[in-house]
């Protein structure tokens, strides 16, 4: 009898002890609304972003036209041909990745730059404007100027897209919002540096001519889509 009380004891205090997981489930359903929120939040601001793409890209053109035309041609030759050896060749991928570990070198001191730093900082053009800054020390003829511009072009499309390629592949971005906001981010960064490394190089390069046109003409998409959702 009394082993069936105890039986019976036992099995009530089990009956009112709370199933093992209980609080791990609501934790792992709110820890995936905080993320799918977080990634709304980062897509608005993605799409905040993108005037300021189209403004960038505008303004530097603007800028870049100022540039001797065989110049300019040795930079987008350093584009297509990186981009017919991605597509058509071999995806040179182990160059971005030895980039990357150089970067997490140089930032080892600030653990949070550690994580960003690789895919925001285009590391082979910056190292290219330091190696011309040196070089045109020593070197008065221009000559070398074209192949360092062909560099250039071959450098900071091979960050863009191998950033771009890092964040889409990501698992679990909502909405693509990491991929929308990161690569607008990217892609405005790298432009700035780019244009303000040209401006060290060109004196017809301006790089505050480039960034207060990126700013008006951002400011100018911004207030047609405004005047076109509310002043109708």
């Amino acid at each position: 009898m009394e082993k069936k009380e105890s039986l019976k004891f036992k099995t009530e205090e089990a009956d009112f002890k709370p199933k093992a997981g209980g609080r791990e489930g609501i934790s792992g359903k709110l820890s995936g609304l905080y993320g799918k929120l977080f990634g709304v939040i980062k897509f608005i601001l993605g799409v905040c972003l993108l005037p300021f793409v189209y403004s960038s890209s505008i303004a530097f053109m603007g800028q870049f036209g100022v540039i001797d035309i065989g110049l300019q041609n040795c930079l987008w030759s350093g584009v297509i041909t990186f981009l017919i050896i991605y597509l058509f060749v071999w995806e040179p991928a182990l160059i971005y990745t030895k980039g990357q570990k150089l970067l997490e070198l140089v930032f080892n001191f600030f653990k949070p730059l550690v994580k960003v730093a690789p895919f925001l900082l285009p590391i082979y053009t910056i190292v290219l404007f330091v190696f011309y800054g040196f070089l045109s020390l020593f070197i008065k003829d221009s000559w070398f100027l074209r192949p360092v511009m062909f560099l250039f072009g071959f450098s900071i499309i091979l960050h863009l897209v191998f950033s771009s390629k890092s964040i889409r592949t990501r698992k679990g971005d909502f909405l693509k919002g990491n991929y929308i906001f990161g690569f607008s981010f990217i892609y405005i960064l790298n432009i700035s540096i780019l244009a303000f490394g040209l401006n060290l190089i060109f004196k017809g390069f301006s790089f505050v001519s480039f960034s207060n046109a990126t700013y008006s003409t951002a400011k100018d998409v911004f207030y047609v889509i405004f005047k076109q959702l509310f002043l109708r």
